[in-house]
């Protein structure tokens, strides 16, 4: 049985990791605070929805099968995690997007126009 990590262990392993990749700046502590609670939700809804053995499914009202609460929860948490790791770059695809690649796409329109300001 594995422990769940606290809010405060996520958020300290987190910034920790931001720092190794060079993309920390304590303006984001905020984000990192959420993150971090996604993280802890999404960590205690997957090891309840684990002891429960992974119950997919349950019945409507009606009598038909629907999607579990808990499966539809744990779905929007890894989809707001993701988003919020990706603003923090802590995947792969955001940390190339904010080191860029080397290929600079921009057309001369766009870089005309970006001038104009």
């Amino acid at each position: 049985m594995s422990k769940i990590p606290t809010k405060e262990t996520i958020k300290r392993k987190t910034i920790e990791d931001m720092k190794a990749l060079k993309v920390h700046k304590p303006q984001y502590n905020r984000l990192i605070t959420i993150y971090a609670e996604l993280m802890h939700q999404y960590l205690l809804l997957n090891k309840q929805f684990e002891d429960e053995g992974y119950q997919y499914e349950s019945s409507s009202a009606a009598g038909s099968a629907k999607k579990s609460p808990i499966v539809a929860t744990l779905e929007g948490l890894r989809k707001d995690i993701l988003a919020y790791s990706d603003r923090l770059c802590l995947n792969p695809k955001s940390a190339i997007d904010s080191k860029g690649n080397g290929n600079d796409k921009t057309s001369g329109l766009a870089k005309i126009l970006s001038g104009l300001d």
